[in-house]
């Protein structure tokens, strides 16, 4: 795909939020591969929780190019892709499971930390645009991802990390 010629403020929006579009449709897949990976409960539903939230941001993204009347097709976003591949080498990892566990939350909240930076440049670009409501579709999203960051913070230091700093066992 040919890249789109960037003239003012408003295609760089469009740019920001097809690189966040194709970013959550990436997650998407990744997501449930993510959950069945994980051994600690809380982490295996957080990431299914996650997912379902991660549809509605698809969801969300879609009405705002809908608004736009722009079309969600962009190139594919490297930056989503590269996490992902590099978060999917922990599955091929031989490793306890809480070890793993780390892991995924190490890799988990690379992507959250893509993503709230993402959505905060586009609200940025909203706002500065006089589009109230596009920034506050956003908005809602970056709160969501900032929470999934949170609380996969809370489970790797209330329980995974704890887990994973034990000495192995042997039977």
């Amino acid at each position: 795909m040919l890249a789109m010629k960037l003239e003012n403020l408003h295609d760089v929006l469009v740019h920001e939020l097809r690189d966040l579009y194709s970013a959550e449709k990436q997650l998407t897949k990744a997501l449930p591969k993510m959950a069945k990976a994980a051994s600690n409960p809380d982490l295996a539903a957080g990431f299914e929780k996650h997912l379902e939230q991660t549809e509605e941001h698809v969801n969300r993204l879609e009405s705002i190019f809908k608004e736009l009347e722009v079309s969600s097709r962009g190139e594919k976003c490297k930056g989503m892709e590269g996490l992902i591949k590099e978060g999917s080498k922990v599955l091929e990892e031989d490793a306890p499971g809480a070890v793993t566990d780390a892991l995924l939350i190490s890799a988990a909240q690379r992507v959250e930390h893509y993503e709230i930076a993402g959505y905060g440049s586009a609200i940025s670009f909203a706002e500065l645009l006089g589009q109230g409501n596009i920034a506050k579709i956003l908005r809602e999203t970056l709160d969501e991802e900032k929470a999934t960051d949170k609380k996969l913070t809370e489970i790797a230091e209330t329980a995974v990390n704890l887990e994973a700093e034990a000495p192995a066992t042997t039977a």
